[in-house]
């Protein structure tokens, strides 16, 4: 099995500063993404609508990560997700310090560094720290106990594949933050209808101020 690349020193040395993917899976995200907070003058940023599934996001990313400008990218995964825990709400936000799928575990760069930014960002938020793990279907029920037994915070079906990409294509740093849209006590049937999907899209806007945080974070030299 082909494992993903440790994060590590970016590689270099290069001219500019390195720029930041962010990947989500809807249009709806990306509108949220782009109605949001701009981009610092010294991050360049893409916005990367992969398409739902873990195959889409693992194609769009390869194929985007292929551009040699994005070498020393670093890569978030964001969008929204199923919330597994008992007390989860939507507008709820989970930081992974891992992204699990059939292939293996991708583990997050400074997760606790972004779940602190993630809070300053959208005070008055929830925030979870904890394992994602990746689908290729809509999770109910008894399934979503079952993720939970194991040990998961949430589940979505394009983070695990867009970390394990972007890691395959070269060491970089890469982090994962969803918005919950729905939870055991709160599921939805449809994001844009729902009183519940817009507090979501509103909290994944105001949430971006912590992505360049953390990607600032992740580039400083290590100790």
């Amino acid at each position: 099995m082909t494992r993903p690349a440790a994060a590590g020193p970016l590689p270099g040395p290069a001219a500019g500063p390195a720029p930041l993917v962010i990947a989500c899976a809807l249009t709806i995200e990306r509108l949220a993404l782009r109605t949001g907070t701009r981009a610092p003058a010294d991050t360049p940023t893409r916005v990367l609508r992969t398409g739902m599934g873990p195959e889409a996001a693992g194609r769009a990313v390869a194929e985007a990560l292929r551009d040699p400008a994005l070498a020393r990218a670093g890569v978030v995964a964001t969008g929204f997700c199923a919330g597994l825990g008992a007390g989860m709400h939507p507008g709820d936000l989970v930081v992974a310090d891992e992204v699990r799928d059939p292939r293996g575990v991708t583990r997050c760069a400074e997760a606790g560094v972004l779940a602190a930014a993630v809070a300053r960002a959208v005070p008055g938020r929830t925030v979870h720290t904890g394992p994602l793990t990746g689908c290729d279907h809509v999770v109910r029920g008894a399934e979503r106990a079952r993720l939970r037994s194991q040990g998961a915070v949430a589940v979505d079906m394009e983070s695990a594949a867009t970390l394990y990409t972007a890691r395959l294509a070269g060491p970089r740093p890469v982090a994962a933050v969803r918005v919950v849209v729905d939870a055991p006590e709160h599921e939805l049937v449809r994001i844009g209808t729902v009183r519940g999907g817009i507090s979501a899209f509103r909290v994944l806007r105001a949430v971006i101020p912590a992505f360049y945080e953390w990607h600032r974070s992740s580039l400083l030299p290590r100790r």
